[in-house]
């Protein structure tokens, strides 16, 4: 039974990381303002914070998870 939460563990922490690069690649959003007259092209970074925060708050669960499968798979091998 400890070996299925070990790899219950396991897989959930690339999940984590995917859905956080997910939340970060939402969280940054570029907007691009064409030339007008003699004034050049402009790119504005918005920034989104709830996504940003939810990338922060996946990424330390991923840690978490990490840190615990790894004291786990440590703790069972002995």
């Amino acid at each position: 039974m400890r070996w299925l939460t070990v790899f219950a563990e396991f897989v959930l922490v690339p999940v984590l990381v995917v859905a956080a690069v997910w939340c970060w690649r939402n969280g940054i959003q570029p907007t691009v303002f064409r030339p007008q007259g003699e004034a050049p092209t402009f790119t504005a970074t918005r920034y989104i914070g709830p996504w940003l925060a939810g990338c922060t708050a996946l990424t330390i669960g991923a840690g978490l998870v990490l840190i615990d499968v790894i004291a786990r798979s440590v703790r069972l091998a002995r």
